[in-house]
């Protein structure tokens, strides 16, 4: 689903770091900064470069987030090496070491450095703290939750408590757990979580950031009561959690709970209530939010999906008016059943559909032994790169791009719009993902880092299904 992304230092135990390959200026061996100066500039790298894009009004796609990711991780790490080889470090040296790994996501490194900090006798209460959250989390994502709920406990009897950390270490808990095949475990620390995360709504300080982390956290214990079969629980969080943030006047994240329970309905095998809850969002929405504009925008969401949730838990529909596919031969629908089948629905000149292909490309790698086949749909737009062309120089085009690209899997093209029409796919690019079985299971919109997770993660399960 969605991410927060907060950067601000001791949000540290909110996200992980991302990952860098810059172009570091080179550091002197003999460099006299202290470890604290050296993770103040890893630790601000983003927040400097994402002011920058805006400044210079560059738009941060989803590429040059995660380059941008990639650049403070390799600097975090550069850094960490260096005061690594020092010979002599203070408490306070050793501290900063520790963050300056978890930046870089180097967890073991993280995990020795911190110990090592909690050993020091002159350690502060606050920085103490911190290392046992940080610890926590790590122990979690290893699946060491002996380890996990001990720091947790440790740290919850000890003070000072932060929310922040206590949120954190719940919801990695709760996500471990899942991970692990445990739904049953997972529930509690992600009800904990949901309940922290609904006081920062609460504090008019935190209000913008706490809506994210209450949805984001909703979803967590949603998933939790999914996972555990226990649906009726599961409903009521998504209620909770749309009235919730609706009440504050967010539209977006009002529009994503209402979309979540309606296509969660359909999954679990309850289409009809599903319908009838969409038609109930429609009103609720104009009762729920507060402004006029903020209904409005909800209601145009939940409409443009209206086509999408009709189509989920149904028959995939033959593709229509194909004037070219290559560079295989046509098959049917029909044909493919027993096969898990990803439509792309996508355009030469849409720039959020080439962020899709490097997973494209390795997704038909790794799977099509699986029964995993992937079809770029796409029709004709009377165009190449650069002017007006007929039908035969925009195949001729195709036909390059495909190459370039290095796309393996079939173009699909269209002679109209029927294919985009009968599968909703007017916003592109679109993904429509149909089981063994001919049954269309997924479709959405967009490109992100979450929604590609998010794909890939249906891609696993229906493969998986027999």
């Amino acid at each position: 689903m969605r991410a927060v992304v907060v950067i601000v230092l001791f949000a540290l135990s909110l996200t992980a770091f991302g990952q860098s390959r810059r172009a570091v200026t080179p550091v002197p061996a003999g460099d006299e900064r202290t470890v604290k100066e050296m993770f103040d500039e890893a630790n601000a790298y983003r927040k400097l470069k994402y002011d920058d894009f805006e400044k210079r009004k560059v738009a941060v796609s989803e590429r040059l987030r995660l380059q941008t990711e990639r650049e403070q991780k390799q600097m975090a790490a550069k850094y960490a090496a260096i005061a690594s080889a020092r010979t002599e470090l203070s408490p306070d040296d050793i501290y900063y070491l520790a963050l300056l790994h978890w930046i870089a996501e180097n967890l073991d490194g993280t995990t020795e450095t911190l110990r090592k900090y909690i050993s020091q006798e002159s350690r502060t209460p606050e920085r103490t703290q911190t290392a046992r959250s940080l610890l926590s989390v790590i122990a979690s994502k290893q699946k060491r939750f002996e380890d996990a709920t001990g720091l947790l406990t440790e740290y919850v009897k000890n003070e000072p408590v932060k929310a922040f950390d206590k949120l954190r270490m719940n919801t990695e808990l709760a996500k471990a757990y899942m991970s692990a095949g445990e739904p049953e475990k997972a529930t509690p620390y992600a009800a904990e979580a949901f309940a922290i995360s609904r006081t920062l709504v609460a504090d008019p300080s935190m209000r913008s950031v706490g809506l994210d982390l209450f949805y984001d956290n909703g979803i967590v214990l949603f998933d939790a009561y999914r996972l555990a079969g226990d649906a009726a629980s599961a409903d009521n969080t998504l209620e909770d959690l749309r009235k919730t943030v609706g009440t504050n006047g967010n539209s977006i994240l009002y529009y994503f709970a209402a979309d979540k329970l309606i296509t969660y309905r359909i999954e679990s095998g309850r289409k009809a209530l599903a319908l009838e809850t969409y038609l109930s969002m429609l009103i609720a929405a104009t009762k729920e939010l507060p402004l006029e504009g903020q209904r409005e925008d909800a209601v145009q969401r939940l409409k443009r999906r209206e086509k999408h949730y009709r189509l989920l838990g149904e028959q995939a529909p033959e593709l229509a008016s194909v004037d070219k596919w290559f560079p295989g031969e046509p098959v049917k629908m029909a044909d493919l059943k027993g096969k898990v089948v990803l439509l792309d629905f996508w355009a030469t000149w849409c720039g959020p559909c080439f962020e899709a292909f490097p997973h494209l490309i390795e997704w038909h790698n790794d799977l099509t032994d699986k029964g995993f086949v992937i079809l770029g749909v796409t029709r004709y737009y009377g165009r190449d790169e650069s002017r007006p062309v007929d039908e035969a120089g925009e195949i001729e085009f195709l036909n390059r791009f495909k190459a370039k690209q290095k796309l393996p899997y079939d173009f699909v093209v269209g002679k109209d719009q029927a294919n985009q029409l009968n599968y909703g796919a007017t916003a592109l690019p679109t993904a429509v993902l149909i089981d063994r079985k001919g049954v269309i299971r997924y479709i959405e919109a967009g490109t992100s880092s979450s929604r590609i997770e998010d794909l890939r993660e249906m891609i696993v399960k229906l493969l998986a299904e027999k």
